[in-house]
């Protein structure tokens, strides 16, 4: 059941995050800076998907992603379709990893310590909440921008 509930959170908020981004009016925006603003929804959007792609495909499920976290917050200016791309991958990533949990594996080591956690349980609760962390700065920044 708790296994099932993680995926079902995950996919609801990686379909958010797919809503946020394609939300927003002009495509100029998704890379804009605001006054106290440090990234921009692009970058956050570049950040979540690689964040996921890594720790939950590539750690978590062996999906042979490798990671370029710097890149994610040095690129600018991609096209949303890229963002799209990458925000559908990163969503295939986590249905596939995540499916294949059973509630005991959440009790289980996950394979590296993150944050200081070394349960799986512990880890995708990190995930979820810097997933939804990030959502809602990127939620505030296409409304702040659309005023």
């Amino acid at each position: 059941m708790t296994a099932t509930l993680f995926l079902e959170i995950f996919e609801r908020d990686i379909k958010k995050l797919k809503e946020e981004i394609s939300a927003y009016k002009n495509e100029a925006d998704l890379w804009k800076l605001e006054k106290g603003i440090a990234n921009s929804a692009g970058t956050l959007a570049l950040h979540l998907t690689g964040n996921l792609n890594h720790f939950i495909g590539a750690v978590l499920g062996k999906s042979g992603y490798v990671r370029e976290r710097d890149k994610e917050f040095s690129e600018r200016n991609a096209p949303r379709e890229k963002l799209i791309a990458g925000i559908d991958s990163a969503a295939k990533a986590v249905h596939e990893t995540m499916s294949k949990l059973q509630d005991a594996d959440l009790a289980g080591d996950f394979p590296i310590e993150f944050m200081g956690q070394r349960k799986t349980i512990q880890v995708l609760i990190i995930l979820v909440a810097h997933l939804n962390y990030h959502l809602g700065q990127i939620n505030y920044h296409r409304r702040l921008l659309a005023s």
